[in-house]
């Protein structure tokens, strides 16, 4: 049977139950007062809905998380999340539109909304560490077609005319970190290093110059002379960041086609977060749609905030 075929995504109150086992796994919280264990169903009235014991207000589980104040049934927005998760490049509004039965409009602020809850919360911990190594790189992406081959003397001639530019590091065998930056230089990519990557880690990058004087604050830098047609030197390369720069770009392109500069954070976030829970990490798209909704919680979104 189609994993599709679920109860959880037809049927509200098995939509309930099934967010319920994942947000509560520790206990029935209240998300008014923080009470733990101290509440009671009100029954017969709308699915999921409990009343707190202590401060005696109501709830359901979805206040609090990005699904709070939503027309939307539970059940549409837990399909909507596997589809989002369970497609490599994405998915777009346009499509969840049309699948779901809801209005562009609504597909839109869902799909944004969840990318929300894909965003990891809180202080990160530095990516590498001893003997690991990180590849960094930058890509440039949106603009003009008119400048997509455009000459740009600033960012070395890619083309980077009228675009946004991503710096992402990924550890080899494990996860990736990507940003949107305001600029490619050394001020600007030094603290993106300085923040979020460990100095015993090696670090891999390509023979641009404001490199250079980065990598002295690592264990080891290796760039690979890309301007003269270098692009392995034993196992010095940046393929990996490439291989996750080719999913993200074909998504951009072929599936999302624009992206404004104001929600690229969003997109960015759904990028890694199925990087970072893919196939050859051990998760499937049932664990990786359970692990998009543990992030629902305490990242609430309205219109107005995402900046519609």
């Amino acid at each position: 049977m189609s994993i599709l075929s679920a109860p959880h995504f037809h049927d509200e109150t098995a939509a309930i139950e099934f967010l319920e086992a994942i947000i509560y796994a520790d206990g029935v919280f209240c998300p008014k007062c923080g009470n733990v264990g101290e509440s009671y169903k009100i029954n017969g009235q709308r699915p999921g809905l409990r009343c707190c014991k202590a401060c005696r207000k109501q709830f359901t589980v979805k206040v609090g998380t990005v699904f709070e104040d939503s027309h939307v049934p539970l059940h549409k927005w837990l399909m909507c999340n596997y589809l989002m998760v369970s497609s490599k490049k994405g998915i777009s509004s346009h499509q969840i539109h049309r699948a779901l039965g809801v209005t562009y409009k609504t597909a839109w602020f869902m799909t944004h909304r969840l990318r929300e809850a894909m965003a990891p919360g809180g202080v990160l911990p530095p990516l590498g560490g001893n003997g690991k190594t990180v590849e960094a790189d930058e890509t440039f992406v949106g603009g003009k077609e008119k400048n997509k081959h455009a000459k740009d003397r600033k960012h070395q001639g890619r083309g980077a005319v009228g675009k946004e530019a991503v710096f992402s590091l990924v550890e080899r065998g494990g996860k990736v970190r990507s940003q949107h930056v305001p600029a490619v230089n050394a001020h600007t990519l030094g603290k993106v290093l300085n923040d979020q990557l460990h100095t015993s880690s090696r670090l891999m990058t390509d023979d641009a110059r404001q490199y250079i004087p980065l990598g002295r604050g690592f264990a080891d830098h290796q760039a690979v002379k890309h301007s003269i047609g270098e692009y392995v030197r034993g196992d010095a390369h940046t393929n990996t960041i490439e291989g996750y720069f080719s999913i993200f770009k074909r998504g951009m392109g072929g599936v999302y086609q624009h992206c404004s500069a104001d929600h690229l954070k969003r997109y960015l976030a759904g990028f890694d977060f199925r990087y970072n829970e893919r196939e050859a990490l051990g998760t499937n798209d049932n664990d990786r749609a359970v692990a998009a909704l543990k992030g629902i919680v305490g990242k609430r979104l309205t219109y107005r905030r995402i900046g519609a």
